[in-house]
């Protein structure tokens, strides 16, 4: 099945430049798409098709009177329940917010219909982006699109699936412990967490934290850098917004040369309870491709004290954002968001303090690794996806985890660090789901970890082994829909 739904959003803007493609074209194909698979993965939440073909008549006629176009000029995007897009329902998830529409568009909403995005709909996510199973009270789970019973990972998962089943060629998404990365690991696209600041948000309740930003989602690492280009952007109201960098600003991937290129690997970065499975087909994805590199060794950055930090910083950012809500309205709000503030409420100044002297700590060990590292490559995520019925995992090969986002490790570390990664799509494991690489680049090396990416996403394609997988559309068109399975509509 291939349409203009399907088409690479590089391609589809070249397409549309060169009056080849219309942009009404394109969205119908992304409606069309949506109306014959979505019932089964329930990713695109919240839709404006009206609005959508209104704009994208306007679009077509803009490329026919010959105007200079934007860089996303036509192209459908679908922005992550989390941020407020003009004349459409923003619930984050939650109950609260069931009937909430917003009047205006959250400031990178804006920079990328700026760019000539054309808003399609809201993608579905946990409530309030707490933990990386995408269910929640309102709109109910998102199934993976290689297996709708099992599940997508989150808190971006809306996204991820809509853009695996061709809904949408670009999305937006956002990434605290892995938000965005660990979707795109399960669902075999791209998504990339940039360096804080880049990608600037007036809405981060904890302006001077680096836990949580927003960032581009897409199936190619060339679409990343694209969208990537028009949500970058300074903004005063955010205190850690920086001017982005032109390599950034150009929207291609750099030219990079992997036999230039030093390569770490660890499975496990030392500390993430990964399982047996996922070790072991990282080690046969990557002997695959190892040679491709002027260096390729098997070392770990010291990440001593990640967990511990994490977990408290993560509960006082949600003490932050939601205490006011778990105490006024409790029965409204989910049990990831109540442990999290429950949490938050048992810590005091010095565990605070701890916190941020552990994060410091494990930052200024990895400069030093990346003196001798171009590149660290792990497993995106820990697991293989199970099924979405289980709110997170108890047990890793039959070892207990510390919490609900134990899970997440592999993508928390980088967190802490402030380090840019990307989650790149390498084939599929041995039980037909999707695995994915996370490549973490230098401090502030946004342009030159895409620009890696870019290059072995290359060198995979060549190969049915590592090349991205395409979910079997067919066998979506024929599923049942999933709002009907046990345990569909709520918090867990």
């Amino acid at each position: 099945m291939s349409e203009p739904c399907d088409l690479p959003a590089t391609v589809a803007r070249r397409l549309i430049g060169a009056k080849r493609l219309s942009p009404v074209e394109l969205v119908g194909s992304c409606i069309m798409r949506i109306q014959a698979v979505d019932h089964a993965v329930n990713a695109m939440v919240a839709r404006d098709f009206e609005g959508a073909l209104a704009a994208a008549r306007l679009a077509e006629a803009e490329v026919m009177r010959g105007d200079r176009l934007p860089p996303l000029h036509g192209l459908p995007i679908g922005i992550k329940d989390l941020e407020e897009a003009a004349g459409l329902p923003t619930t984050w998830g939650s109950p609260i917010f069931a009937n909430h529409v917003s009047t205006q568009d959250d400031a990178s909403v804006a920079r990328v219909r700026a760019a000539g995005a054309i808003v399609l709909g809201k993608t579905n996510t946990p409530e309030f982006g707490a933990g990386a199973n995408t269910r929640n009270a309102v709109y109910g789970a998102t199934g993976n699109p290689y297996d709708p019973t099992k599940s997508c990972a989150g808190s971006s998962g809306g996204s991820a699936v809509a853009l695996a089943t061709g809904m949408i060629p670009l999305a937006s998404g956002s990434d605290a412990g892995g938000s965005l990365r660990n979707p795109a690991g399960f669902c075999g696209i791209t998504g990339f967490r940039p360096s804080q600041g880049l990608v600037a948000s007036e809405q981060r309740g904890l302006g001077w934290s680096l836990i949580s930003t927003n960032g581009p989602m897409a199936r190619t690492v060339p679409d990343v850098c694209l969208l990537l280009s028009a949500m970058v952007g300074s903004d005063g109201r955010d205190p850690l917004s920086v001017a982005p960098p032109e390599a950034v600003l150009r929207g291609v991937p750099a030219t990079v040369d992997l036999s230039e290129i030093r390569a770490a690997f660890s499975p496990d970065l030392g500390f993430a309870p990964t399982e047996r499975f996922i070790r072991d087909t990282f080690a046969d994805k990557t002997e695959l491709f190892r040679h491709l590199f002027a260096e390729a060794r098997d070392a770990t950055p010291d990440c001593a004290g990640a967990d511990e930090a994490f977990e408290i910083l993560r509960a006082v950012g949600f003490l932050a954002g939601h205490a006011e809500k778990v105490r006024k309205r409790p029965d409204d709000v989910g049990p990831n968001v109540r442990a999290n503030v429950a949490e938050g409420l048992r810590y005091t100044a010095a565990d605070v303090a701890r916190a941020e002297t552990l994060q410091t700590a494990m930052y200024r060990r990895w400069q030093l690794f990346f003196r001798d590292v171009d590149v660290l490559i792990t497993p995106t995520i820990t697991i293989t996806p199970r099924p979405w019925r289980e709110l997170a995992p108890t047990q890793i090969d039959r070892v207990a985890t510390r919490s609900y986002f134990h899970w997440l490790a592999l993508a928390y570390g980088v967190t802490l660090t402030g380090h840019p990664a990307v989650s790149l799509p390498v084939g599929l494991d041995a039980h037909g789901m999707p695995f994915g690489l996370q490549i973490v680049g230098r401090r502030g090396g946004d342009a030159a970890v895409l620009g890696t990416a870019a290059a072995l996403e290359r060198e995979l394609a060549t190969d049915p082994r590592t090349s991205r997988p395409i979910p079997d559309l067919v066998a979506l068109l024929a599923a049942p829909p999933i709002r009907q399975a046990e345990g569909f509509l709520g918090f867990g």
